[in-house]
């Protein structure tokens, strides 16, 4: 049984004049601890189920945030690879690397795009890394959805970072 899937399970109970009936027994979710700011511990995985339990844990005005930066990334590029490490959702290129991850913080959620020096125009947020460039949303804040995915496709092109 998946701890992070709600599940049910039937079991035969025996009435006192012996009938059997079937009841079912409701295991609940275990709660997702979040971390500073409101981000989801997220257990380390590969593939679209952990980015969605991430996106499905964050609380308030940010899980839409997350939800809609996940769908502008899958229209930009669909055959998109993800993952979480670190509680953060990545997404990348197979055999070219990861080049981009977001992370909820208090007052925004942080896109991350890897290589965002090289894109045209600059995503506005610097970085202390000089390659990298944020894009940082805030809960009033209107996703530019055709410049996202236009640095998205960029960003996708480039070699991005291979760890692990």
């Amino acid at each position: 049984m998946a701890t992070n899937e709600r599940s049910s399970r039937r079991s035969t109970l025996k009435s006192k004049e012996g009938a059997s009936r079937t009841a079912r027994i409701t295991t609940k979710k275990p709660a997702v601890r979040l971390l500073t700011g409101g981000n989801p511990q997220i257990a380390k995985g590969d593939g679209d189920g952990p980015v969605q339990a991430y996106i499905a844990a964050v609380p308030g005005w940010k899980r839409a945030t997350c939800a809609q930066v996940d769908a502008l990334i899958i229209r930009a590029l669909p055959k998109v690879q993800k993952a979480v490490k670190w509680n953060s959702p990545f997404y990348g290129v197979k055999d070219n690397g990861w080049f981009l991850s977001f992370h909820v913080f208090t007052n925004y959620v942080k896109v991350a795009f890897f290589k965002g020096a090289s894109l045209v125009p600059l995503p506005p947020d610097t970085s202390t890394q000089k390659e990298v460039r944020y894009l940082n949303i805030r809960e009033t804040d209107r996703i530019d959805e055709k410049q996202f995915m236009a640095w998205v496709k960029q960003a996708a092109k480039l070699p991005g970072w291979l760890g692990h």
